[in-house]
């Protein structure tokens, strides 16, 4: 029969304890140190980007008094605690589980004899006997008779022969005992003085917490899109954006799903969004009373939505926010956006629409350089030294930079630093693909096949001018369609990316592009929308001259020809876009049989003065015929000769 006991001395719950925490701490950990810090990349260098960085840095890792702690850390520090706490406890603490060893509690070795045995238990019977020993300072009798007990026995367990099988049978002088089990819970768990108390911690854990984090996975699950954006947001997107919306229709639909994706952290701000909400008014008049009334922000039911909306526009006007508080929630909000966004094109792409697409593609870099969507030539105020107001007479980036040169701006050094991690996208060839085909056949497996490029600007703001390589690509071309990647490896040795010039975005940014295939006419998406990164800046020196990206999709199933567009637009810089015509035609499936009968004549008919020829003709077979120059040229050889030999012949006569 088993004889269950509670772990009196806590080694066994320290145990389990340490065990299970070390099962979920250490992927954890790991998890957290490898996904959270930012790659190490080059970023730009002027001067309002590297005051940027130093702000994010200081947001992400908090400073020395107020460090800042997410959940994860506290999680992390916490378990880890607890583990440092069991471990010790565990090595401090002597372990009463031991198997009984007489030789041990003797003193000798295993290889003793009987004789010796006997010889050294009077040895130590004369020093351990309770009537002989001289009790110490912490000595006690009774500790002195426990003593000589277990030597007597341990000596009998050597000598006694019953005794002796008992030892070696059940490892107990004594011969077999009831088995003891111990449990990993201290016994304070289960005395009935603590019943209450433990009652009362299982009802709350069981009872209370455990449903409350299952219901709020599952509802929460239930109130988000795949996209991870509220399902009342996504329904805003889908019942607000029509075929023909503009940026101004898609940044209004981005505003009333504040409603739902903003929870204001803050209550005693509102002189401070009041005074940033005056300055909207000041700049850009009753355009902000038409964008409140197209959020729904008016009433007093979306106060959310209108604290939202003025965070955003006071990114976009480039105002200052003085409240920290504020701050961060702005920097939370502008941070949530791309999700938005993303959501929202997702919705316009399962409709197919071109301009609406096209619109939340370009509002991605209006909210990174912050500049307003309206604002049509703004391209020049990305750069240092620029503002919004002056960038309207401004049509290029060689205009801004001669305009800082006239009036001898001090900012003119980190314009032309800006300007070296900016860039101006370029198509070097746009084409479309079927492997091992010379034609298109309809529905067949096309790939649309984009080389791009980035053009630096000089120190002047004009883009420099990078010959195209003379190499022959046939074959570099040919390999990347038959491989299975959807982008063609970056050349070796040059860098993958950098952080993009973005001085008033919340976080670092590496630039990406949208490449999109679109038929304008009828204003469709014909496939959906590849992001890519790291397009590589051309490069004469390095022969770098563009990398290719690939996109398949099923051809039409009409014969005919369609011409449509292949767009190419940044996600970081306002402006940085390219557009190319391309034209698909779908031919007959009947100029496939052709073109290989065609490659057949080619290689196996024979010429007609030939051996093989000769044979063919016999068979009946068809041969290729001589050219008329052969004939001509032979006809003109028997004539010089008949002239030759008149010639010999007049000379004799």
């Amino acid at each position: 029969m088993a004889n269950y006991k509670y772990d009196e001395s806590g080694n066994m719950a320290a145990y389990f304890v340490l065990t299970f925490l070390t099962i979920f701490l250490v992927p954890y950990t790991l998890a957290a140190f490898s996904g959270g810090k930012s790659p190490q990349l080059p970023g730009c260098q002027c001067q309002q980007c590297v005051d940027q960085r130093k702000r994010i840095r200081k947001y992400e890792r908090g400073s020395l008094l107020t460090p800042k702690l997410r959940r994860r850390t506290v999680i992390i520090l916490v378990g880890w605690s607890i583990a440092a706490f069991c471990a010790y406890h565990v090595a401090t603490t002597e372990s009463n589980n031991k198997l009984y060893d007489p030789f041990e509690i003797l003193g000798i070795g295993e290889s003793a004899t009987v004789k010796e045995i006997k010889s050294h238990y009077k040895k130590l019977s004369k020093t351990f006997h309770p009537d002989k020993v001289k009790l110490g300072v912490n000595q006690t009798m009774e500790m002195v008779e426990a003593k000589f007990v277990e030597l007597t026995k341990a000596y009998k367990s050597l000598t006694d022969e019953t005794i002796r099988e008992n030892w070696i049978k059940y490892n107990n002088p004594d011969g077999r005992q009831e088995v003891s089990m111990g449990i990993a819970l201290p016994p304070w768990i289960v005395e009935s003085s603590n019943n209450i108390w433990v009652l009362g911690v299982y009802g709350i854990i069981f009872g209370g917490a455990l449903p409350a984090m299952v219901g709020r996975w599952w509802f929460g699950n239930r109130e988000k899109t795949k996209d991870g954006v509220n399902a009342r947001s996504a329904a805003v997107f889908f019942k607000n954006l029509t075929e023909d919306s503009t940026v101004d229709d898609v940044t209004s639909s981005l505003g009333k799903s504040f409603e739902w994706e903003f929870s204001s952290k803050a209550s005693k701000v509102d002189a401070e969004l009041l005074r940033l909400e005056t300055q909207i008014k000041e700049t850009m008049g009753t355009k902000w009373d038409e964008l409140i009334k197209l959020a729904d922000a008016a009433s007093q039911k979306s106060q959310n939505r209108r604290r939202a909306l003025i965070l955003l526009y006071t990114h976009l006007l480039r105002l200052p926010v003085i409240n920290t508080t504020l701050q961060t929630e702005q920097a939370d909000l502008l941070l949530h956006t791309p999700v938005l966004l993303n959501s929202m094109l997702n919705i316009t792409m399962s409709r197919n629409w071109l301009l609406p697409t096209i619109a939340a593609m370009r509002l991605h870099a209006y909210l990174t350089q912050a500049l307003l969507p309206s604002q049509s030539s703004s391209k020049a105020a990305q750069i240092p030294g620029i503002s919004p107001s002056d960038a309207s007479g401004l049509p290029d980036f060689s205009a801004a930079v001669a305009s800082l040169s006239k009036s001898d701006s001090a900012s003119l050094p980190d314009a032309q630093k800006a300007l070296a991690r900016l860039g101006q996208t370029d198509i070097v060839d746009a084409s479309f693909k079927v492997i091992g085909e010379r034609f298109v056949t309809p529905s067949s497996f096309v790939n649309l096949v984009v080389k791009l490029r980035v053009t630096p600007f000089d120190k002047d703001g004009r883009p420099v001018a990078v010959p195209k390589s003379d190499k022959d690509t046939e074959k570099r071309d040919s390999e990347f369609l038959v491989g299975k990647k959807d982008a063609e490896d970056l050349p070796e040795g040059h860098p993958e990316g950098a952080w993009a010039h973005a001085p008033y975005w919340p976080a670092n940014r590496k630039p990406s592009w949208w490449v999109v295939l679109a038929d304008v006419k009828s204003n469709k998406v014909v496939v959906p929308p590849m992001k890519i990164q790291d397009v590589p800046v051309a490069d004469a020196a390095r022969g770098v001259d563009y990398r290719a990206y690939k996109m398949q999709f099923q051809a039409p199933q009409n014969v005919g020809l369609f011409t449509w567009k292949v767009f190419v637009l940044s996600d970081t810089f306002v402006g940085d876009e390219a557009v190319q015509e391309i034209t698909l035609k779908i031919d007959d499936p009947s100029v496939l049989a052709t073109d290989e009968t065609n490659a057949d004549d080619d290689i196996s008919d024979p010429e007609e003065d030939s051996l093989a020829g000769q044979m063919a003709l016999m068979r009946g077979g068809s041969v290729k015929k001589i050219s008329e120059e052969s004939d001509d040229e032979s006809s003109t050889d028997e004539e010089e000769e008949q002239k030759e030999a008149d010639d010999s012949s007049s000379d004799s006569d």
